[in-house]
Formats: C-alpha cells, structure tokens, sequence
C-alpha cells in the first residue's frame, strides 16, 4: 500500500483551520451571529450569582418572602432565556455548516476526478474515503462547536474574572493562580495530542483500505479461502488504531484530570479564605455566596479547554490531510510535450537495419518509421507531387476526416492525418532514478482511417502506449499528434471527444446498462447499434432489458458480458480515433468471430489502435507494429512480419519458450 502518511511534522493547528476561511466566509454572518448569541447566553449564566448575592443579602437578611420568590422568578426566567438562546444558537448553525460540509466534499471529489492517474496509482483509496467522509465531519463538528466554544469560553473566563475580582480582588487572584500551570498543561498536550491523531486517522484510511478491497475482492477471498487471512490483516490494523484511540484517551484523560483538580483546589482555597473573611467581617455572606457561585459557573468553560483543544487538534488534523489531496496539481491543459509551440523537430535519420530486430522487413516508405513521414513540415507546392504520387493519396486530401471535401489550405497534408507518434518517451512517475524508460523514441504513424494492430510481450508497454492517447498519461518527451494536431495542446475535454477508449480490464458502474453503455456518448439508435456491434444481445433478455441494474463494478453480469458492454461503451459514439485494448480477451471463439465481423465494419469508418496478443484479433488490422524493448522494432502487415521478423513470429505461434528477458519492465 503506498504510504500517503505524512512524512513531516504537520502545521500548527492554527495555520491549518485558517484554510477553511474560503469555505467559511459565505456563511460567516450566521456563525458570527451564533457566536454572538451564545455569548450572550454564556454571560446570562454569569448574572446568576448576581442575583444569588442580592437574595442572600436583601430578602434572606430582611426575611422577607416576597423578595424571595422574585428573585427565584428572576433566576428562572435567566435560566430558559439561556437554555433558548443556546437553542437558538444551534439553529443558526445547523443548515449552514451541513452546506459548508457538501461544498468540500464536492470540491475534493471533483479535484480528484480531475487528479493524474499517477496520483490514483500512489494513493489508496481508503485514504481518499476517509478524507471524503470521517475528515470532513470531524470539521462540521469543529465550525459547529468547538470553534465556537472556544471564544465564548474565553470571553465568559475573562467575564467571569472580571466579576470575581470586583468582588473581592484578593479572593480573585487566588482563583487566577492556577492560571499558568494551565497553559503550560494545555501547550504540552496540543503538541502531542497533535501526533496521536495524525496516526489514528491515517490508520483510519488504511482500515477503510482493507474493508474496500475485501468487498471488492471477495470472490477472490472466498475462491481461494483466505478469509481468515484477511480476518487476520483487518484485526491488526483494529488492534493498532484501537492502542492509538486508548492514547488518545489517555492524554485527554490526564489533561482532564488536572484541569479538574487545579481549578478545584484554587476554589477551595478560596473558600477558606472567604469564610474567614465573612467570620471577621471583612465579607458579606450574600457576596461570598455571589463568588462561589460565579468561581462555580466558571468551571465548565474552564474543564471544557481539554476537550475542545482535542476537537480542534482533531480538525486541524483532518483540515490537513483534506488538503494534502487538494492541493494535489491537477492536469493541466498546458502542454507536457517538449515541443509546446507545435514546431516542427528536425527531422528523425532514417531506420537503420541496426535499428531493426533480427529478420525484421524494411520499412514501409508509407509509415512513420521513413524519413518522410517523420518529418514535420511539408514544403508548400508538395500536395501536387503528392497528389500525382499516389492516387489514394490524392482522395484523402480532397476529402476530411469525415469525408467532407474541402480546400488544400483548409486540412493539414496527407502525411499528418491520423496518429502519430514522434519521438515519444515515458517513464512512470513513481520508477526508480536512473531506470530505463518503459518507451523510448516510439516513431509510429497510422494513417487516417487504418486500423493498427500494435503487438508485444506481456509487460512492453503495450497498454502504456495506449493510454498516452488519451493523455492518461503524459508523454515524457516527444509528441503525439491527431490530424497533425499535438494533443498536448487540447483540451482533455475535446481530446477526449475524439478519442474512445476500451480498457482490457472493463469496469462497469453501479447504473444501468444504458447508462454504463452511453458514457461514451451517443443517442439511444446508437445504443442499439454499438450493443448489435459487440454482440451484446444477452442485454435484451435481461429483466429490464438496457434499464437493467449491473451493480457495483458490474459482477452481477460475467466477464465477457462486461467486456462486451465496454466494447459498445467504446463504439456508441461513432468516434473519430479507436484504442481498444485487447477488447476480445474474454469471448469464446463464436463470440469472437461474430465481434470482429462487426467491428471490420466500424473500423472502416475511423482510425483505430488495436491491442492484440491472437492472430485473429491481429486479423482485423490493416498494418501491425511491433513493441519490444520500448521501441517499435518492425511495422509491416500480418503476413510480412509473420516471413520477415522472428520475434513476431515466436509471439503469434504460442511456443513456449523464450529467454531474451525482454518485455519485463513495462506495463
């Protein structure tokens, strides 16, 4: 599991809650007013014993009845006024802190889908759950009470010894004694309360880790019995939070503890000396009964320090943690290529036969791997050289893309139309220094409208290639070009309009599956068409036909059910560019040969990048390339290199051995 703890001492608790200002300020006017009220009520509880003194010294002492129960009418009405406003406060609070708490946890779900995907291969998601989940209401929690509390109790401390040092000064500066043991107490218990929860909530995300994957996993679990292993790993990391949560208790409890026990021993030491002073008659018994009272009052906002220092430990803790995802760069439109400006590199030497694998054919003159179609730029005047060169060549630029003709100025030459790769270079973001890249100077051009079977071993880099299409990934040098437009200077939103992708792992979601089909785009007619394309007429015998619910990552239905509806998910919008990654690996053979005639007649219609490891998958291509060694070694048709080149022969013909040690470090 990737370590996402933090590596260094986390910020002060202070500098961390202050990020939540953004998030705070549209409701401030209701927390401030809250806060108002509740220090108003607060110090409502402060007249109490005001009320106390002018009983025991008017009415008591001048046994007069009436005068008492007025004043018990008068304290009565204190005591609802204060339990209202607190209701009151509560009010304000409630609506708008549970809108503050969706508003993060919108943003830090939309941050993340916006995340690289080599953030999501680094971070477990367990981490991210909780960050979403026990995080954020841990911070609900601190705007709706403990930040509150702590100013209203530190305006009802300073109220209140304000009121006791009136009354009699050297009875107050006995109360104000314990004054700095308390501070002292309270600065020491931050800084290591502070660490015990950093712990408890990261051990937090790693349990929210292991629960995710075993119900994820638990066809795998039972399958091969290892439920009581898994029982094992989930009981260590609860008995390590469990140790943690106990010194978390054991710190508040000491904290707690001394809290209580030194405002108490100051109140009695005040009570001694208040009683001595009443029998010399220094003190009235009315303003000793008004000091005790009010010392009294005081005690909650004092014992209160610990356990709102503890919250608000807590949510700075979470405050940080939510912004260690946030603050994760996202992708950025700007370009990753070295290239940014989209001029044209020098052009790339021609392909030597060292540069070829053994028995590898020469190259293509048509294909990226001569100097022509490497190069950039075409002198203007070429198109009629071109033109005259070669007939087909003169179709395709009289006519787009999308068969619409159009003038020589309006569409770039022949040679740019399709996919091309140019130079291209990646290395994955978490590899160790000095490591080879997984690609290295991939020169690939597959022309608008062909269909390229891109073949290697398990681990070349095969679905790496594929994936920096789509700008999964970014490329680490070189260029990638639609049409003769670098991608890197797209839109991931149009560049993911063009391009449509199936993964040979399909996931489905937790939605119906129309909807799973139709995340490619598309109308409902082209939902027919795309599910007829990946023969996928089991959908119609299910009980709601295509409002059918599939369930969490789509289990209910079987491997090739799901890959087929990854399949139409990929074909429904009619898309422009087509990488399929070894789409047909889980359909028996019937299945297969009835896909692969459907898709002959899509792929007619766009440019397409197979991943193929069969010879009948390799069948539905025009051209097939060859990745080995991180580079693309031999490009030519089935038949060419199935005669000219050793290494695609030994992959087409299923032998079992091997030993080049090559296609063991990509991905």
């Amino acid at each position: 599991m990737p370590d996402t703890h933090a590596a260094t001492k986390d910020p002060s608790a202070t500098r961390s809650l202050l990020r939540l200002w953004p998030y705070v300020r549209p409701v401030r006017t209701r927390l401030f007013s809250a806060a108002f009220v509740a220090i108003v009520a607060s110090c409502l509880g402060l007249v109490i014993p005001l009320v106390l003194k002018w009983i025991v010294d008017g009415p008591v002492a001048d046994h007069d009845p009436g005068g008492v129960w007025l004043g018990a009418l008068y304290l009565l009405l204190l005591g609802v006024a204060e339990a209202a406003l607190f209701g009151f406060r509560r009010w304000l609070v409630a609506r708008p802190l549970a809108s503050v708490e969706a508003d993060m946890r919108a943003d830090l779900y939309r941050h993340v889908q916006r995340l690289p995907v080599s953030f999501h291969d680094r971070w477990a998601s367990g981490q991210l759950l909780s960050r979403g989940t026990t995080d954020l209401m841990l911070l609900r929690m601190f705007l709706a009470f403990p930040l509150t509390f702590l100013v209203v109790n530190g305006v009802t401390i300073l109220a209140g010894f304000a009121i006791l040092l009136s009354q009699q000064w050297s009875l107050g500066l006995v109360l104000l004694v314990p004054v700095i043991p308390l501070v002292v107490l309270c600065s020491v218990f931050e800084t290591r309360y502070s660490l015990v929860a950093r712990r408890a909530q990261d051990q937090v995300g790693d349990l929210t880790t292991v629960v995710e994957e075993s119900v994820l996993g638990i066809r795998i679990i039972k399958g091969f019995g290892q439920h009581r292993s898994q029982a094992l790993a989930f009981r260590e990391l609860s008995r390590r939070l469990r140790g943690t949560e106990l010194a978390k208790a054991r710190l508040l409890a000491g904290l707690w503890g001394l809290i209580t026990t030194i405002p108490e021993l100051a109140i009695g030491a005040a009570l001694v000396l208040g009683t001595v002073q009443v029998a010399d008659g220094e003190l009235s018994a009315g303003t000793l009964v008004a000091f005790l009272s009010t010392a009294l009052a005081l005690r909650w906002p004092v014992e209160s320090i610990g356990f709102l220092l503890a919250m608000s430990q807590e949510s700075a803790t979470a405050t940080v943690r939510f912004f260690e995802a946030m603050d994760v760069p996202e992708e950025t439109e700007g370009a990753a290529s070295p290239n940014l400006l989209g001029s044209a590199p020098d052009p790339a030497p021609a392909s030597s036969s060292a540069d070829r694998a053994p028995g590898a054919p020469p190259s293509d003159p048509r294909s990226s791997n001569s100097p022509k179609d490497s190069v950039l730029g075409v002198p203007p005047g070429a198109d009629s050289a071109l033109i005259s060169a070669s007939p087909e060549r003169a179709e395709v630029a009289l006519r787009g893309t999308d068969g619409a003709p159009h003038g020589s100025t309006a569409q770039p030459p022949p040679d740019h139309l399709g996919i091309r790769f140019e130079e291209v270079m990646f290395r994955y973001p978490d590899a160790a220094p000095g490591t080879s890249p997984v690609l290295s100077r991939i020169d690939l051009h597959i022309r608008a409208g062909e269909t390229m079977a891109l073949v290697g071993g398990t681990g070349s880099g095969k679905t790496t290639l594929t994936a920096l299409v789509p700008r999964l990934h970014e490329v680490g040098g070189g260029r990638i070009a639609l049409d003769g437009e670098d991608i890197a200077l797209m839109s991931r939103e149009r560049l993911r309009g063009l391009v449509s992708v199936a993964f040979e792992e399909p996931t489905l979601f937790s939605a119906s599956v129309g909807d799973n089909v139709l995340m490619g785009g598309g109308s409902s007619d082209d939902l027919e068409r795309a599910l007829d394309i990946a023969q996928a007429q089991f959908v119609r015998r299910l009980p709601q036909g295509v409002d059918t619910q599939v369930g969490e990552q789509g289990l209910s239905l079987s491997g090739g059910q799901r890959q087929r509806l990854a399949l139409a998910r990929a074909v429904v919008g009619r898309p422009r560019f087509l990488i399929l990654d070894d789409p047909l690996s889980a359909l028996d053979v019937h299945t297969e040969a009835l896909v692969e005639a459907a898709l002959r007649r899509v792929l007619q219609d766009t440019t397409a990048l197979v991943v193929a490891h069969r010879p009948s998958t390799v069948m539905l291509a025009d051209r097939v390339a060859l990745l080995s060694g991180g580079r693309i070694t031999a490009v030519g048709t089935h038949q060419e290199l199935l005669r000219g080149n050793a290494e695609y022969a030994w992959l087409m013909s299923g032998a079992e051995e091997r030993h080049d040690g090559k296609g063991e470090d990509g991905r």
